[in-house]
């Protein structure tokens, strides 16, 4: 267990390095092909910062585990939209963009919304879970939503945020590391979380809702907070809704080209919890100062994370 508790730290370091250098060499790139930071958290960070989900569900997937990975997409959506939201909320009130505001956050909902109806099977008479079929309809979806974001690419406004001008080597090289301290650490992060869990005799349900989808969040969480320390609301907001979407378009879908995903109908009370999160969002851009996430609200949405987890935890043992 000394060990395990010694690679969790240095996955730990590798996911602070890594977000770090992800950051700054998206944001350059953004600015220096005048795209916007919103479009490049949409897509560039988000992939990388889900990249240890894809790697941890692809595994879950060809094992037949089907509550890890539900619980992983299911757990990291909840953890990126109310934990990490609310500590980068904290670290700095985020401003939102009109674009994010009517367009983004409401299709994270309405493909939150999909996935309840498609794992549930409400209009077939078949068992609950998310075939092949379904996940053709998600990863086409997928594709609809990257063709959406690049046709907006430069045309949606971002914050001015002044950046060091760098070479086009330079900034590939930190994304390029970024990513691979973002997938390592991650990795190291999870294995031994599950390892260290395990040992103590925690459910699987719950290393899925909790420990899993914590650290393949580790990623997005450590990304936001750098982002917002770095007063970067476009990179913070991007990244979570990015990984959302990603999380259940691609991720999900790659899942169930691997192995159809039995769906254990106990998971809607946690998909219920997102989508009324995902409407606490749309309801803050009208509250407060509009079109953005006030400390008090971000405060709320990791008290209601923070409860959330303590109640799986006392309600497993």
């Amino acid at each position: 267990m000394v060990i395990a508790l010694l690679l969790i730290i240095i996955g730990f370091t590798a996911l602070i390095y890594g977000a770090n250098w992800m950051v700054d060499g998206a944001s350059s790139l953004a600015k220096k092909h005048n795209i916007s930071d919103l479009a490049i958290g949409l897509t560039i960070v988000a992939f990388g910062t889900s990249a240890p989900e894809l790697v941890v569900n692809s595994m879950a997937s060809f094992d037949g585990l089907s509550d890890i990975v539900l619980g992983n997409i299911i757990g990291s959506n909840n953890f990126n939209l109310f934990l990490i939201l609310g500590i980068a909320g904290l670290v700095y009130p985020i401003k939102v963009q009109s674009s994010t505001a009517w367009r983004e956050i409401p299709i994270s909902l309405l493909i939150t919304i999909l996935f309840l109806v498609l794992a549930n099977d409400f209009f077939l008479n078949s068992n609950s879970r998310i075939s092949r079929s379904d996940g053709l309809i998600l990863f086409t979806l997928f594709l609809v939503f990257i063709f959406y974001v690049f046709k907006q690419m430069k045309t949606d406004e971002g914050e001015v945020v002044a950046y060091e001008q760098k070479s086009n080597l330079k900034i590939w090289k930190l994304i390029s590391f970024g990513l691979l301290g973002l997938i390592i650490g991650g990795k190291l992060v999870v294995d031994n979380s599950i390892s260290v869990a395990t040992d103590l005799g925690v459910s699987q349900k719950i290393i899925g809702l909790t420990i899993i989808a914590a650290g393949t969040s580790l990623p997005e969480l450590i990304t936001s907070i750098v982002a917002a320390l770095k007063k970067n609301s476009d990179i913070a907001i991007g990244n979570v809704i990015g990984s959302n979407i990603f999380n259940i378009l691609l991720i999900l879908s790659i899942s169930s080209f691997i192995k159809p995903i039995n769906y254990n109908d106990i998971f809607n009370i946690d998909l219920f919890i997102l989508i009324g999160g995902t409407l606490f969002l749309i309801l803050a851009m009208f509250t407060g100062k509009r079109k953005k996430l006030d400390r008090w609200e971000a405060a709320l949405l990791v008290i209601f994370y923070l409860t959330y987890t303590i109640y799986l935890i006392l309600k497993e043992t």
